[in-house]
């Protein structure tokens, strides 16, 4: 054999030998590509290639850094959604993203607050908080806007509900936004109240005091008849009760601003039930108080608190009420709620929505400003005033300062 042969034999066997080494090296690389790409098609990226040996140290090197750069990105993804779910949890709308089949993927804090539930996974658990609110949820389209009402441990509740439809990923989801306008709607009710209120005692005030003074003066004559000095008294009275009648309106539209102050409201509840211990006792009734939270401070002013706790509390004793409790404490959202219970008559399901508007009253010598006041000096103290329940098994009415 020659030595050019020698050399060709060789020469053969280096090149057959390099396509032999190259073919099993790349089919190597595209394993490991294909495995990495599985990997990270599944989010996952618990994997690293060994970067000791020479061979493939410089390919495996460059898949670690592309594996690196995916991590880096998923936790940067991951801290803006924790940025924006923390946001979200501090705005005052409550958001829920809905599927198709009902089920909720996310919402954030405000909407379990307004909702009053603990968690939110399928809009099927709203039938238990209202059939309307879950009608709402159900119904709501693209763009439309609607309104629920319904009760939670604040009391009455009324949200106004906007959607929008979104794809994610392959999924087309509902973005369901919506806000307590409970206080906006009950504010513009005070405002038309008053109003109406205002102009009433005006025309009512002008038209019956010429009356009552008329008829004053016409008594001090001597030389009237019996029978007409008698109907002159009658118009005098009754003009004098219409006025006073009249004028207890008007404190409906000169409410003081309120005076706040700080102070333990246990101490404020013990006063309470002292002025209203001689009423209570002649009429077989005991009044307790029971903190819920210690050493509950309230800001506010004392004498309308005050003067809120013993209207609700001569109310339930006019209702027959034989035991009354006044309970404190500080909820979950740091808001402090007052309830009233009594065991007394139940109020009807016809005056429940009634009872809080002026002129309204079921008492025959009652002048339906009591409850109508009260919760005006709460919504002047940036809280409110509502009835939680009245049925066979109590009526309570709860007070919330926020």
């Amino acid at each position: 054999m020659t030595t050019t042969t020698v050399i060709l034999i060789v020469l053969a066997a280096i090149v057959i030998s390099s396509a032999i080494t190259s073919l099993v090296t790349s089919r190597k690389m595209r394993a490991k590509v294909a495995y990495m790409l599985d990997a990270l098609e599944d989010k996952e990226l618990n994997f690293r290639f060994d970067e000791r040996r020479l061979r493939g140290r410089k390919f495996n090197r460059t898949l670690n850094r592309l594996r690196n750069i995916f991590d880096k990105e998923r936790h940067e993804i991951i801290e803006q959604e924790k940025y924006f779910g923390l946001m979200l949890d501090h705005v005052k709308t409550g958001i829920a993203v809905v599927e198709k089949d009902g089920r909720v993927t996310y919402c954030n804090n405000t909407a379990l607050n307004l909702l009053g539930i603990a968690t939110f996974g399928h809009i099927r658990q709203l039938r238990a908080v209202s059939d309307s609110l879950y009608e709402s949820f159900q119904t709501i389209a693209d763009g439309s806007e609607e309104r629920a009402s319904y009760y939670n441990e604040s009391g009455k509740m009324t949200v106004s509900l906007t959607a929008s439809e979104a794809t994610i990923g392959k999924e087309t989801v509902r973005i369901i936004a919506f806000n307590d306008i409970s206080n906006e709607i009950a504010e513009n009710e005070q405002q038309s109240w008053s109003k109406l209120i205002r102009v009433l005692t005006h025309e009512i005030m002008n038209t019956i005091t010429p009356i009552a003074s008329l008829s004053d003066t016409l008594l001090n004559f001597d030389d009237i008849s019996g029978e007409i000095k008698n109907g002159l008294s009658t118009i005098s009275e009754s003009s004098k009760g219409l006025i006073k009648f009249v004028d207890s309106y008007r404190n409906l539209t000169r409410v003081a601003p309120p005076v706040r102050k700080a102070f333990y409201f246990r101490e404020l509840a013990e006063r309470v039930i002292s002025l209203t211990r001689e009423q209570a006792v002649m009429d077989g009734a005991v009044c307790k108080y029971e903190e819920r939270s210690e050493d509950i401070i309230l800001y506010a002013d004392e004498g309308q608190i005050t003067q809120i706790l013993i209207n609700l509390v001569k109310n339930a004793i006019q209702a027959d009420a034989k035991h009354i409790e006044i309970s404190a404490e500080i909820n979950l959202s740091e808001h402090i709620i007052i309830n009233v219970t009594n065991d007394g008559s139940p109020i009807s399901r016809e005056s429940q929505d009634e009872i809080f508007v002026p002129f309204y009253t079921t008492k025959q010598e009652g002048t339906g400003i009591g409850l109508s006041l009260s919760r005006q000096i709460m919504r002047m103290h940036n809280g409110t005033l509502s009835l939680t329940r009245s049925d066979e098994n109590g009526t309570v009415f709860t007070l919330m300062f926020k």
